[in-house]
């Protein structure tokens, strides 16, 4: 009978446990990136009042009799699934799709959250608002011009630095992919403006310096009389100060050179090679890069007295190639230059953050230019996890160490930038789980008074 009362007891203390993990299930409903806690119940030791027989000859087997001595929590579990995804439009909102956790620090100390609810603070770093945790990635580097993100290095504070200057650029590529007309007519001598402009076909091109100042790049196409396939080719740039910028183009070099160069195409329209002034012809092969220089206005002129003087690469395509190469086909001439690497100076004007973590900045110079990458962590068993407030977690000995990388690799899940993943709390089975609760701690509470008045019974023989 006093078993029947602590059995009672230890149900009504577990399902006011169960009670618990529920309600705060309930409160977080709206907390991003929040996962839901579940309770398991097991049994707790039973009491044998006697043991099992096996059976003999003359009689079958006995089955143990045993009393339950009440209820336990087996665990309480934190059920990782997949939150819904709300837009929210703020740039450095990041959701998570799939497994993983941002990285937070406090010096040394990591934390791990789903919660992907940024800013930024006065100093451009990338943390999490409500307690200046920084978040965690790495920062790219310029290598050989490009903006390399090393992943294989130790994660570290990312910061965008809003408003920072992005130098200018001198041009040093131009890339060609037009096609001359192969009825184009040949300009005789003593032509008309209007024959002429018939026979010519320009490219026009803006290029910079190296202060960030704008020239105006113009190559000028015309037939070679007397040949089927050559077109010449003469370039300037700022046409109205030729004079002064004194252009110069060559197969490797501009030294000696003039403006000036033949292109000659094969029977199929495509690049078959290139002969600079001084006669030199490009190779059967490869892409075709013609050295041009320009002489640069208001700059320091050197030791020698001599003006500086700004070398790009022209490139009309690969010989053999249909594809952005110069060619020759009877179809109407293309003015297309399809790239050039130059730009003036700008600031960072703002940022974009794409499904893998990239941290891209957008400048006021319309360049853009890689700033970090953001990582990801995850764990063998998440759900050993200890929480650790504020929508964070902390490794536990049986969660394992954490597997830190890129999204989308190793398990990991990919990101969605301007979202919110929302608590993953079902409340139709929130408010199921806490009717059946209800109705155990009833139960248990039933038992307890019924065993109270077995045992008012009992004391109420010796009366």
């Amino acid at each position: 009978m006093m078993r029947s009362l602590y059995s009672g007891v230890s149900g009504m203390q577990n399902h006011q446990t169960r009670m618990d993990v529920i309600g705060n299930n309930v409160a977080n409903v709206n907390t991003n990136g929040f996962k839901k806690g579940r309770v398991d119940f097991q049994d707790m030791i039973s009491q044998q009042l006697s043991g099992a027989a096996a059976p003999t000859t003359e009689v079958g087997g006995v089955n143990p009799k045993e009393v339950g001595l009440g209820v336990q929590v087996a665990a309480i579990n934190t059920i990782f699934t997949q939150g819904n995804l709300q837009t929210t439009g703020v740039q450095t909102d990041i959701a998570i799709q799939g497994n993983g956790f941002f990285i937070l620090k406090n010096g040394e100390e990591s934390f791990y959250t789903r919660d992907g609810s940024f800013g930024l603070d006065k100093a451009g770093t990338l943390v999490e608002p409500a307690s200046g945790l920084r978040v965690q990635g790495w920062m790219a580097r310029e290598v050989n011009g490009e903006q390399i993100v090393q992943t294989a290095a130790t994660p570290t504070d990312l910061i965008i630095p809003v408003g920072s200057k992005d130098p200018a650029k001198a041009t040093q590529n131009v890339k060609l992919a037009c096609n001359l007309n192969k009825n184009t007519p040949v300009i005789e001598e003593g032509a008309s403006p209007a024959d002429i402009a018939k026979g010519e076909w320009n490219i026009e091109q803006k290029i910079y310096d190296n202060f960030g100042n704008e020239h105006l790049l113009t190559v000028r196409f015309t037939r070679v009389p007397g040949t089927p396939n050559q077109w010449r080719g003469e370039v300037q740039v700022d046409a109205e100060n030729a004079e002064y910028t004194q252009t110069r183009i060559g197969l490797g070099t501009t030294d000696g050179m003039n403006n000036e160069f033949i292109v000659n195409f094969d029977n199929h329209g495509t690049l078959r090679s290139v002969t600079d002034a001084a006669g030199n012809v490009t190779n059967e092969d490869g892409q075709i890069l013609l050295a041009t220089s320009f002489t640069v206005p208001e700059a320091n002129v050197d030791e020698d007295g001599n003006p500086l003087r700004q070398t790009f690469n022209l490139n009309l395509g690969t010989i053999g190639s249909q594809i952005d190469t110069v060619t020759q086909y009877a179809s109407q001439s293309s003015t297309k230059a399809i790239s050039q690497d130059g730009y003036t100076m700008g600031y960072l004007d703002t940022f974009k953050i794409d499904q893998s973590g990239v941290i891209t900045g957008v400048y006021s110079n319309g360049t853009n230019r890689t700033i970090g990458k953001i990582a990801m962590a995850s764990f063998t068993n998440q759900g050993g996890l200890e929480k650790a407030g504020n929508n964070t977690y902390v490794e536990s000995n049986n969660s394992g160490q954490a597997n830190i990388g890129e999204s989308g690799i190793a398990g990991k899940g990919s990101m969605l930038a301007g979202a919110l993943e929302m608590s993953n709390v079902d409340l139709t089975s929130e408010f199921t789980d806490m009717i059946t609760t209800q109705r155990g701690f009833q139960s248990n509470a039933k038992t307890i008074q019924t065993s109270d008045t077995m045992l008012e019974t009992v004391l109420s023989l010796k009366r």
